[in-house]
């Protein structure tokens, strides 16, 4: 798609929109059903900074997906030194390409893995600030998965796999800036009063992904060096909402350019790793990683460095307790496979919503949010059934569980997840006890517990 056509394109949409390129409009646009519904999604960040695969180790904690900027960019000590001890002084970054090979990528293996998590829905990094895309972008032309590494189209091998899956929806992560694009560095040393960078590079290729992919969530990142009239965001918003091929279901960010974040778009992720742990006015996301400080493979990672399921259950249940979705990331490695401990990760998640998903999937916040007498209980509302789900992070000794915030009627049945029989409960005024079953512990997966009053 040329510079032309996509301007003749905006102008098409202004004729027949129902979305007008202003927020005002774009902000009124309800958020399509299924994604309040999901709660929990797979993050996938994967790219030519997995070759090096390295955040510091012992010095740096860093995130290995600004591996070239911390090289090349801030020159970070570790990452020179690194480079410095294990290859020539004339390799270069982009050397690091020939050898994201993928050679073990199986993305049906990928597709089975996410959907045994519980997921309902995966984002994959289509390009991050290196500026490498993952498919054979025409506005990339030697500096992709098709040119070069893997010699095919990863977004696309994904979106196929994906698809074998109706419960699972595909999405993609779009950087907008590339952190040495000379076109970008151009128009950010002229102060953004040219547009030349968005023209010729990052407005043709989301067209493309949206075009080619069709991705139900548009995941915009790398926007917060420019206001978004330069990234021309509330122009590429209307096609969206209005003429894209995905314009009933898909669902957006908002990170569109400067002061956007939590202000503007469909859903706000505000920061990485947001978790207010109170209910928020507006849908929300809390993008998330299980390596504590990084989005891509690490392999110098310690065990102590990646979340434990009881911290991934813990998360989730208070994220979607305070009405946001979860989008837990994962990074692959540079021959694409899913590290163990990473698959681990996911098939305990997917064990334990097996059980439990019946409280965090189409639920939504209730009166209360945190118990008033029992920190580790957290509420969500299934209105359609006239439930109300306790969910508890830690099981009582006594087997005596306390709640101060739920007060059921006299006949109200009150159950536990996976369990058979309806529970005893009593008042206490001013709290109740649910007398839980005398369960061993390692029966019941330890990481968390829903009660279901109905």
């Amino acid at each position: 798609m040329d510079v032309v056509k996509l301007l003749l394109l905006g102008f098409c949409c202004l004729a027949s929109a129902q979305y007008e390129p202003n927020w005002d409009s774009l902000d009124a646009r309800p958020l399509p059903a299924w994604y309040d519904q999901a709660k929990f999604g797979i993050f996938i960040h994967w790219g030519v900074f997995s070759v090096p695969s390295y955040g510091g180790g012992e010095t740096g904690k860093g995130a290995s997906e600004w591996f070239w900027w911390d090289w090349k960019g801030a020159k970070e000590s570790w990452a020179v030194d690194f480079m410095e001890r294990n290859y020539l002084a004339t390799f270069t970054y982009p050397d690091f390409a020939p050898q994201f090979k993928a050679e073990l990528f199986s993305p049906g293996d990928w597709a089975q893995t996410i959907m045994d998590s519980g997921a309902k829905y995966v984002v994959l990094t289509s390009k991050h600030h290196e500026g490498w895309t993952n498919w054979p972008s025409n506005t990339s032309w030697n500096w992709n998965a098709m040119a070069e590494g893997p010699h095919m189209d990863l977004v696309g091998s994904l979106a196929q796999a994906i698809s074998a899956y109706p419960a699972l929806r595909f999405g993609l992560y779009f950087s907008q800036f590339e952190w040495f694009n000379p076109v970008y560095l151009a128009d950010k040393a002229g102060g953004f009063k040219t547009q030349n960078y968005v023209a010729e590079v990052s407005m043709r290729q989301m067209y493309e992904i949206v075009e080619q992919y069709k991705p139900q969530v548009v995941w915009s990142d790398g926007d917060w060096e420019a206001p978004y009239t330069y990234w021309n965001s509330t122009e590429f918003l209307a096609w969206l909402y209005n003429e894209s091929p995905v314009k009933d279901e898909v669902v957006v960010n908002d990170r569109w350019g400067q002061g956007c974040a939590c202000h503007h778009g469909g859903y706000y992720t505000c920061s990485d790793r947001y978790d207010p742990h109170t209910l928020q006015k507006h849908k929300w996301e809390n993008a998330m990683t299980i390596d504590k400080y990084s989005w891509g493979f690490r392999r110098e990672a310690t065990i102590d460095q990646y979340l434990s399921i009881e911290e991934l259950v813990s998360e989730l249940v208070v994220t979607v307790s305070c009405g946001g979705n979860m989008l837990m990331n994962v990074g692959p490695t540079h021959d694409g496979r899913i590290a163990p401990i990473l698959q681990e990760r996911l098939e305990q998640m997917g064990a334990w919503l097996k059980i439990n998903g019946e409280a965090i999937y189409n639920t939504t916040p209730w009166t209360y949010q945190n118990d008033s007498v029992n920190a580790n209980v957290w509420y969500t509302e299934n209105k359609e059934t006239m439930s109300v789900y306790a969910l508890f992070l830690k099981w009582p000794t006594n087997y005596n569980l306390e709640l101060g915030s739920i007060y059921p009627a006299p006949n109200s049945t009150v159950t536990l997840l996976g369990y058979p029989t309806p529970l005893k409960w009593e008042v206490t005024s001013p709290t109740i006890l649910v007398k839980l079953p005398s369960l061993p512990l390692d029966s019941t997966l330890q990481w968390g517990w829903a009660l279901k009053f109905h």
